[in-house]
């Protein structure tokens, strides 16, 4: 699926959707609203790119972020969860990872965490992409957008 697909599954289906991004640097978001018709359904973005902006803007604590890392599967779960209630969505779809060049955190290069938060429940997939940086960030988008396809059917 695609941005456009995802357009048409979220009108069709009445819902909302959000997405708090680090390592993407709101390229899904891009990706949703170059299309057309996006503001039916799109409520908006926080790009959280600093660590500082995970916790003022999300309330991500420290202690989490010191004892899991920013690219981790808890950091990816409040991600969405609390982006959920902030932009008010019923889908909130969440990014973080190591797109490279190098290590960070003792994390590898493409290792992604990608949070759904929706309903009463929050998902998180972990994957190791490879490729360049902005294959690694092209990749996670994709694949988010075939998540939110397959929650959006199966949940309405």
């Amino acid at each position: 699926m695609d941005s456009a697909g995802i357009n048409k599954l979220f009108r069709e289906k009445g819902r909302t959707l959000g997405s708090v991004e680090s390592f993407t640097g709101g390229s899904f978001a891009k990706e949703i609203t170059s299309i057309s018709g996006a503001s039916h359904f799109f409520k908006g973005a926080l790009v959280t790119y600093a660590t500082e902006e995970k916790n003022r803007l999300l309330g991500i604590s420290y202690k989490d972020i010191d004892e899991f890392g920013v690219v981790s599967k808890e950091v990816a779960g409040q991600m969405a969860s609390n982006g959920k209630k902030l932009l008010n969505v019923d889908y909130c779809v969440s990014f973080t990872g190591n797109a490279g060049p190098s290590a960070m955190e003792d994390k590898p290069v493409g290792e992604v965490h990608i949070g759904i938060a929706f309903l009463d429940t929050t998902r998180v997939y972990s994957y190791n992409l490879e490729g360049s940086r902005n294959e690694i960030q092209e990749k996670a988008i994709i694949i988010a957008f075939e998540l939110l396809e397959s929650l959006i059917l199966e949940n309405n």
